[in-house]
């Protein structure tokens, strides 16, 4: 069963096919996927088999993946969740997009807090990572405003538009004992 989670101002719900038209809008951006390490959409059809893999990647375990939606309006502004998850290291990484519509309001900020704090409770992780680009200054002040901790720089560790580039890798532990059995 997919968890739903709320804050404050926003439902944060499963990615389902009929949100493809959203995550286009979203990933079809070049500014939102400037730093992403992934091309810029140029078909619904992308979307839709984002979509696919995020529920495939919850279906296995591997990660999971929530729409963004502000209370009382319909439609995703982003996305928000956990990569590189590996429950038998009780480890995963977050990543996130939203859309510039939207950026500067605390939304993803919000979203953030809320993922962070289930992975620790709920999904009984001890590691959450991070990874990002230098030059993506709004994201790494993101992380650091969180409570994340700046672990060191990865070079040549992303490709974007075939270039290399460098990453600073990011980590938050969770403030208990992390070493109790499961």
């Amino acid at each position: 069963m997919f968890p739903i989670l709320q804050t404050e101002r926003l439902n944060l719900r499963e990615i389902e096919l009929e949100d493809a038209a959203d995550i286009y809008n979203v990933f079809s951006n070049d500014e939102v996927t400037k730093y992403y390490g992934m091309k810029t959409f140029d078909t619904l059809e992308q979307a839709e088999k984002l979509i696919e893999a995020f529920a495939i990647s919850f279906q296995e375990k591997r990660g999971i993946r929530w729409g963004i939606e502000i209370k009382g309006k319909a439609g995703l502004i982003g996305t928000i969740g956990f990569n590189l998850w590996s429950p038998a290291h009780r480890r995963a990484e977050v990543g996130y997009e939203v859309h510039p519509d939207f950026w500067r309001t605390g939304y993803t900020s919000e979203a953030l807090k809320k993922i962070v704090e289930y992975g620790f409770q709920e999904m009984k992780l001890t590691r959450i990572g991070a990874v990002v680009f230098l030059e993506n200054e709004a994201s790494n002040q993101l992380l650091l405003k969180q409570g994340f901790e700046k672990e060191g720089q990865l070079k040549n560790y992303m490709y974007q538009n075939n270039k290399a580039h460098d990453v600073t890798m990011y980590s938050k532990i969770p403030k208990i004992n992390c070493n109790e059995e499961i």
